[in-house]
């Protein structure tokens, strides 16, 4: 447009309407736009149409084209094709830039592509997504109901398998040679528990109750290959001392993996004898155990999304104010997860997948499809409040928000991938798991979300609760947030060191950690599987359910080896935490052999495991020092061990993996070296927070009983690497989002302190409300009767809080303050790092002038371009 009297601060100046013209500049045409001195020399700027619509666009915050972007002009100002025309530079009188050479840098970032840079504007350009589904919102639905489908169907096909493999681990490799070379494919093994207060095993009523037993066992189709009894074998080993309990060991059809299946009809027949005629009828084994901890697993998961989803929807009706707007995240949040167990499901047909997979897709995809969508509906409401056309709402969304979405995507999948590192199979299943539930929130935020915007328009904000107020009516500075915000900048020191000191303090119980596995003894008492357990480790001992076997590799038939078993067999007697050794079986010529060893205890105890320890480091090489042979221990006592031992060497190895390539990512986002650094300290302070907690509450029993939790000694060993991966991939969604709005309004201002006052005033309802809902969904799970599910939810909830609260609102905008502009800090070395941009260039409001320097940079590629 030409520009006239009423179109800017000059006589036909095409500045937009609101925009005051900054001292210097003179009026009339294009060159009223420029400061004295600019393009008189330039005659192309006083004749090409074209440059005065370039000029509109910036100003109006619209890129020019790429294919006349150029970053900066070249050296003396001098082109090829205009060798006369004088160099692009300011007056002497053009005011002084606001903003540091840092500062500069990061403007950069923000404006525009550099020639030869690397900006997500280029790389999956969510602003385009946003565009592209705006426009045809059908078609995107259309889209995303055929995946749905898709998802459905291929869900349905989930299989479950059960695996606590330890890749190279002691236990595996004896594991593997008992498959490959000794026993074959491992059948599952159950020990079916009778017992009777009043009668003994000698009773003629309890033989007939256990012979009619056995014969329905043997009954049920395709359920149990073997079972046996001491009136078949007459083995007194079957009976307990007192002669009051017997054990009925049972083997089932198929594998160990089909076991969670195959022992359900087992389950239930014994369910329904359990109690008749004054017996106690139960079952502990491989497929028993899994089944009710899967069961369990289930429950508790349905009960966390009956508690978390409630609150999220509360939640989300407080931060909008309308029901349709808090309904969209929900809505879309289910979607995400549904995509992904679909996507899972296909993926369990050809790696094994177990129960925990399940229950990482539901929280993590809950907390981020929730958050991630929470972030664009509330920057799309903000841009039509504005004055901004709908789909130019939804393509501004799509050019901040959704950006610092995909970018916040990519944090929390590398962090997710540093569990991948980890040799266990239990790790690789919920990695993947939570890795597409990431992929698939994303996707729907990205693309979806635009869409059903496009559709919805202001209707985003019907059923709108009486008496609220849209955030565009509210003074930034007011309520609580605002005042709170400008304590904190007024006293940086006494915020940083108090919130440092607090959450180092409830840190420090993380010293006196005690990782273990949390098995059958922690199980909820109302399962089948561990009253079995109960009346196996006080009757008879624990280790029957799982034995420690013992596999020998070479020369198993020699007599150097037949000598070392009987030397073991002797020095297990004298232990008082073994019980029975079986005799040597070998096969293979001699070549292999193999005999098990029973533990007094649960194979996941303290006890059973340092007798593990024993036997492996002690007994097993002064027996076997000489053979020449390789002695290897598995079982669930040796798997264990090796699990725990792994957790404790891995956990270090992620740390320095995940931190390592955040600290890059976040180095080429944000053009500093500070800001990763501070991310990185504060990451690690609310992570260490929350072991400390973690420890206190439930390995210290402070406050277990008054939150609802059960206190163990111990733990869970995967907690710590787990913790930390989800914790600080989570927490970026936060810093992220913070930090990208205080990077727009720097650009706007060159004010660092203005800067991050306005980021944490426009940012802090919605990272608030963020926080509350991931919250709610943790401590829905929290809530289940799995202790090792407590544990996780608990810290994961805590942690959550306390970065969004202590962390995000307080040290982050303290620490900003102190170090000023030091924030923005990049060492010349690494200048030559690809610059990418997290947001997008953000719309000058009516009446706020860009700063100088940020005009300036942006009138310079168009000036200097060519035809």
């Amino acid at each position: 447009m030409r520009g006239s009297a009423g179109d800017g601060p000059g006589d036909g100046c095409a500045l937009p309407r609101g925009i005051e013209k900054p001292a210097g500049l003179r009026t009339g045409g294009l060159a009223g736009c420029l400061p004295v001195g600019w393009g008189a020399a330039h005659p192309s700027v006083r004749t090409r149409a074209r440059f005065v619509t370039g000029v509109n666009e910036i100003l109006h915050r619209k890129p020019p084209s790429r294919s006349r972007f150029r970053r900066n002009p070249p050296e003396g100002g001098v082109t090829a094709r205009h060798k006369a025309q004088a160099p692009l530079v300011p007056p002497a009188d053009w005011p002084a830039p606001s903003l540091p050479n840092t500062g500069r840098d990061l403007a950069g970032t923000l404006t525009g592509p550099p020639q030869g840079g690397f900006t997500l504007r280029t790389f999956l350009s969510p602003d385009r997504l946003a565009r592209q589904s705006a426009n045809h919102p059908w078609l995107t639905l259309g889209v995303w109901a055929a995946f749905i489908v898709l998802a459905l169907g291929t869900a349905s096909q989930l299989k479950i398998t059960p695996s606590w493999e330890i890749r190279g681990s002691d236990s595996q490799k004896a594991a593997n040679l008992l498959e490959e070379r000794i026993l074959g494919q491992s059948p599952a093994a159950e020990t079916i528990v009778v017992q009777s207060a009043t009668l003994t095993v000698d009773a003629p009523e309890f033989q007939a109750f256990v012979t009619r037993l056995t014969a329905d066992i043997q009954a049920l189709p395709g359920t149990v290959s073997a079972v046996t009894s001491v009136y078949e074998t007459g083995d007194q080993a079957l009976v307990s001392a007192d002669r009051h309990t017997t054990i009925l060991p049972a083997t089932l059809q198929g594998d160990i993996v089909e076991a969670t299946d195959t022992v359900a009809p087992l389950s239930e027949l014994l369910a329904e004898r359990n109690g008749h005629d004054g017996f106690t009828v139960l079952t502990a084994g491989d497929g028993s155990i899994w089944h009710d901890a899967n069961h369990q697993f289930e429950k508790d998961l349905s009960r966390g999304e009956a508690i978390g989803l409630p609150i999220a929807l509360l939640v989300l009706l407080i931060v909008f104010g309308a029901a349709v707007a808090a309904g969209v995240p929900v809505i879309l949040a289910l979607l995400g997860i549904l995509v992904s167990m679909g996507i899972t499901a296909v993926i369990s047909q050809f790696i094994g997948i177990d129960s925990s997979t399940i229950n990482m897709i539901t929280m993590i995809g809950l907390a981020v499809g929730i958050d991630y969508t929470l972030f664009i509906v509330e920057r799309f409401r903000e841009e039509r409040a504005a004055g901004l056309e709908k789909v130019d709402a939804v393509v501004a969304a799509g050019n901040t928000a959704s950006r610092a979405v995909l970018f916040s995507g990519i944090t929390v999948i590398i962090a997710l991938a540093g569990l991948v590192i980890v040799p266990a199979s239990m790790f690789g299943g919920m990695a993947i798991g939570a890795i597409t539930v990431v992929i698939a929130a994303v996707a729907v935020a990205l693309t979806l979300l635009p869409a059903v915007l496009s559709l919805l328009g202001d209707r985003i904000n019907w059923l709108r609760l009486p008496g609220r107020k849209t955030k565009s009516e509210q003074p930034i500075d007011s309520g609580f947030f605002g005042k709170t915000t400008m304590l904190v900048m007024r006293h940086p020191w006494i915020a940083a060191t108090t919130s440092v000191a607090l959450l180092v303090a409830m840190a420090l119980p993380y010293a006196r950690i005690n990782i273990g596995s949390l098995g059958l003894s922690t199980f909820p008492q109302h399962l089948q599987s561990a009253q079995a357990f109960n009346v196996l480790n006080e009757e008879f001992s624990a280790g029957l359910i799982d034995p420690a076997e013992v596999v020998i590799e070479g020369n198993a038939d020699s007599a150097e080896v037949s000598l070392a078993v009987a030397n073991l067999r002797k020095s297990i007697a004298e232990d008082g935490d073994f019980s029975t050794m079986s005799t040597l079986t070998t096969v293979e010529g001699g070549q292999y052999g193999y005999f098990t060893v029973l533990l007094n205890g649960d194979a996941t105890s303290e006890r059973a495991m340092d007798a593990l320890r024993r036997l492996r480091g002690e007994y097993i090489p002064a027996a076997f020092g000489n053979t020449g042979s390789e002695v290897y221990v598995g079982g669930g006592t040796a798997q264990n061990v090796d699990y725990i031992d792994t957790m404790e060497q891995y956990l270090p190895i992620v740390i320095a993996f995940v931190l390592t390539l955040s600290f890059i990512l976040l180095t080429m986002v944000f053009r500093s070296i500070v800001i990763p650094v501070k991310a990185i300290i504060m990451n690690l302070l609310s992570v260490g927070a929350a072991y400390g907690l973690v420890v206190l509450v439930f390995q210290e029993g402070v406050g277990a009983s008054l939150l609802g939790f059960h206190q163990a000694d111990q733990v869970e060993a995967f907690l710590p690497v787990f913790l930390f991966a989800v914790l600080f991939g989570l927490s970026m969604d936060y810093h992220v989002f913070l930090l990208s709005r205080i990077q727009e309004r720097f650009l706007q201002t060159g004010d660092n302190a203005a800067a991050v006052a306005h980021g944490l005033r426009s940012t802090a309802h919605i990272i608030t409300g963020a926080a509350a809902i991931m919250m709610a969904v943790f401590s829905g799970f929290a809530l289940g009767d799995m202790i090792a599910l407590q544990q996780v939810g608990f810290g994961l909830a805590v942690a959550v809080f306390l970065d969004a609260t202590v962390v995000r609102s307080v040290l982050v905008p303290a620490s900003m303050e102190l170090l000023g502009s030091r924030n923005w800090y990049l060492p010349s070395w690494l200048e030559w790092m690809p610059r990418i941009s997290v947001e997008g260039p953000a719309r000058h409001t009516a009446g706020r002038v860009p700063s100088h320097e940020a005009l300036a940079f942006e009138l310079g590629p168009i000036l200097t371009s060519g035809d």
